[in-house]
């Protein structure tokens, strides 16, 4: 009977009736956030660009492997089409528990070059964004006393990048929102934490050329690239760790200290 009981304990994934809002979930670190979080028993709700092909190439593998996934098309930077994303959630799941704030862009250009567009492109969705987001997740979790909300920042947003001042601005913004939303949060059983990845294996790396890659591996004490699944990792840590709020949690190789 005590193997018996061990064994179907076991079984109970730590998600398992979790519902959890991961933005721009189609691909890059956002996709494999959402299979850990799917792996984990959460019931995902995908936010994604309308005209995105490669969230199906996700909502099928979470599927295949037994996970739950419900993709919305979602545009982050539009405050009713925030409000509409989050009202069907709720309507059809009840409630939500985790937030992941991980749809960004770059537009990546000197400063001198730098258009207002460029400008206005990278902090409406990188920062406007993650408010728009939250806003409509706040009061819920606050009634149910629970929530986890997690900022996916940068290293860029720490020590700044040569042609990436939108960039930057908008995940420093992401470190210092979250810090404050975490004090105002925090008694209501709320963590509010953000993740600041180095530079990680994804499409955008990889269509950098060979040497400029290689220069930036050299400048990381680990000596290479991380992966999407060490930041997915890093999510499922800051879910669990309830006495861990306003935190920068940095996954970068060492990169910046």
């Amino acid at each position: 009977m005590t193997n018996q009981l061990f064994e179907e304990t076991q079984l109970v994934k730590p998600l398992t009736g979790k519902v959890a809002i991961v933005t721009g979930a189609s691909r890059g670190i956002g996709a494999v956030i959402a299979k850990e979080l799917a792996a984990q028993g959460a019931q995902i709700v995908a936010a994604h660009k309308a005209d995105s092909a490669t969230i199906q190439n996700v909502v099928t593998a979470i599927r295949e492997e037994g996970g739950l996934i419900e993709p919305i098309p979602c545009d982050i930077a539009v405050l009713e089409d925030a409000e509409r994303f989050v009202a069907q959630t709720i309507e059809k799941f009840g409630k939500v528990d985790i937030l992941v704030n991980n749809a960004g862009v770059t537009k990546d250009r000197s400063f001198r070059k730098l258009t207002r567009e460029d400008w206005d492109t990278v902090i409406d969705i990188n920062l406007t964004g993650a408010y728009n987001m939250t806003k409509q997740v706040i009061e819920p979790m606050i009634a149910q006393n629970y929530g986890r909300i997690i900022n996916i920042s940068s290293i860029v947003g720490q020590a700044g990048a040569f042609g990436q001042t939108n960039y930057s601005a908008s995940k420093a913004g992401l470190i210092g929102f979250t810090k404050s939303l975490a004090l105002e949060t925090a008694s209501k059983g709320i963590t509010v934490n953000a993740i600041c990845p180095g530079y990680i294996e994804t499409e955008m790396v990889a269509a950098m050329p060979d040497d400029v890659k290689e220069g930036i591996v050299s400048k990381v004490p680990i000596r290479r690239l991380g992966q999407p699944e060490e930041i997915a990792q890093a999510v499922s840590y800051l879910i669990s760790a309830s006495f861990v709020t306003g935190q920068q949690l940095n996954v970068n190789g060492g990169l910046y200290m």
